[in-house]
């Protein structure tokens, strides 16, 4: 990569001897310390931005955040120093290369192997996360890969510390990547929480098995729109072959809305892996699925309390079909005297009742909407896409009416274009039935017959708007006709 910062020989005790890597708060060089002999990497502040003070706290911040952080993998912040008033940070020297430059170089990543990494990084950020630290722009390129597969997180740049308000963000360089951040942090990065950095997280693993940038294409401005309506295409309409578990676990990751993405980075994990997790020390320890049967309690139509057993996969299979009533309502345990909890507290059965934030649907104009069936997702391509057929169809039925001909088949094609608009529901998701749906969505169900009944009176007031308008078509033409016969 030839630049001009390859000129740099030496700074302070180390000698420089390559250039990594080139960004906008510096410039990163292998070196050497000239007495120790230690290869490390040399982050140098940029020169021309040495008179904002604003960047060059944020640049030792980032020292001082690194330097709290000890964990196999979070790269370690070693030493900061200055040459004359050029400021540098000496770091541990990954020897590898980014996942970022993986993906360039061999396209999608083997599923088992990205979740390892994102495993990994996920350790290490929760590690930052519990010692009131959230990076703010995690992303492949700033994963570290050594040749031994040990992923390193690293660039703490933009770090956000819940302990120091130091207002850093005011230049606006404290946003992030727009292809992996959330949509929130496009709003107010100063309020960067820990569900940024899962969403982050989850945007990075749909890279890694994808081989595709999320939201590639976009402007910022253009990611946003996209990211708050989840206008994204599934990993597994892009890679059919991915299992549904960590096709799941990233839809819900990435979640336009905070609230329907797991809470930490640990819940994450058992998200993708499916089953739960412990910390134990600097890293995640899986918990056994029980072998035998698990115990399932629910209350029947008559109100009776029923407790079942069995396998994990015949319990599943029963309340995938609806055999124990409502989710919401059920209760699991993995010994016959519990605890008892609720299905979302069990990674293994936790996507049967969570499901990723949906759709929201633009206003096309004030009347209302009719919302997608429970568990629809629709890309905004989609929605933009029925909108403008619906457009098209009712631009065509107008005109033959205004050229006085063909009125009632004009209207006839209208009212079939309103009512594919208003009737048309989408299918519900294989994994719930419609009527085991959540809450929220069976709340929309009871609401449906209102929602049809508008468009009802719509498409006759509408009708009758039409058909006096072309009544009077016919009158002012054949009073035209009828003045020019008589001159």
């Amino acid at each position: 990569m030839p630049s001009a910062a390859t000129e740099l020989k030496q700074i302070g005790p180390y000698e420089i001897l390559a250039l990594i890597a080139e960004g906008g708060m510096g410039t990163v060089y292998r070196a050497r310390h000239r007495e120790s002999g230690e290869l490390v990497a040399v982050k140098v502040f940029p020169a021309a931005m040495a008179s904002n003070l604003v960047l060059l706290q944020r640049f030792e911040q980032e020292f001082r955040a690194a330097s709290r952080l000890t964990h196999p993998n979070i790269v370690r912040a070693l030493e900061f120093g200055r040459d004359g008033k050029v400021p540098y940070i000496v770091m541990e020297l990954v020897e590898g290369e980014s996942l970022g430059q993986r993906v360039e170089r061999l396209g999608r990543l083997p599923e088992a192997e990205a979740v390892a990494y994102i495993v990994q990084v996920a350790q290490g950020l929760h590690q930052a996360h519990r010692q009131g630290i959230i990076h703010r722009d995690v992303k492949p390129d700033n994963i570290l890969v050594d040749p031994h597969g040990q992923a390193k997180l690293a660039d703490l740049g933009l770090v956000k510390d819940l302990d120091a308000d130091l207002n850093l963000t005011r230049t606006g360089r404290g946003l992030g990547t727009p292809h992996f951040m959330a949509p929130e942090q496009f709003r107010n990065a100063k309020h960067a929480d820990v569900r940024c950095d899962v969403y982050a997280l989850g945007a990075t693993l749909y890279m890694l098995v994808t081989g595709q940038l999320p939201f590639r294409g976009c402007s910022p401005l253009d990611a946003w729109i996209r990211k708050i309506h989840n206008d994204l295409p599934s990993p597994r309409q892009l890679r059919a072959e991915l299992s549904e578990r960590v096709d799941w676990a990233i839809r819900r990751a990435m979640s336009a809305d905070p609230d329907k993405r797991p809470a930490d980075c640990r819940e994450f994990v058992e998200d993708l892996l499916g089953h739960r997790i412990r910390e134990a020390g600097p890293f995640f320890e899986p918990i056994e699925t029980p072998q035998g049967d698990w115990f399932v309690r629910y209350a029947t139509l008559e109100g009776h309390l029923v407790t079942r057993k069995g396998p994990l996969a015949v319990i599943r299979r029963a309340l995938q079909g609806g055999k124990c009533g409502q989710l919401e309502r059920v209760q699991v345990a993995v010994h016959a005297d519990g605890p008892f909890g609720p299905l979302q507290e069990f990674p293994e059965l936790r996507d049967l009742v969570i499901q990723p934030g949906v759709l929201s649907l633009p206003r096309m104009s004030s009347r209302p909407t009719h919302a997608p069936a429970a568990g629809t997702e629709m890309s905004g391509q989609q929605i933009l896409s029925r909108h403008s057929a619906l457009s098209s169809a009712v631009r065509s039925s107008v005109q033959p009416i205004a050229t006085g001909s063909g009125a009632a088949t004009a209207m006839g094609t209208l009212n079939a274009a309103i009512e594919v608009s208003s009737t048309r529901t989408e299918k519900p998701t294989a994994t719930l039935p419609a009527h085991q749906s959540a809450k929220p969505s069976a709340d929309l169900a009871l609401k449906a017959p209102n929602r049809v009944k508008r468009p009802e009176n719509a498409r006759s007031s509408q009708t009758d708007w039409l058909s006096w308008l072309a009544v009077l078509i016919f009158v002012l033409i054949g009073f035209f006709l009828g003045w020019f016969l008589i001159r």
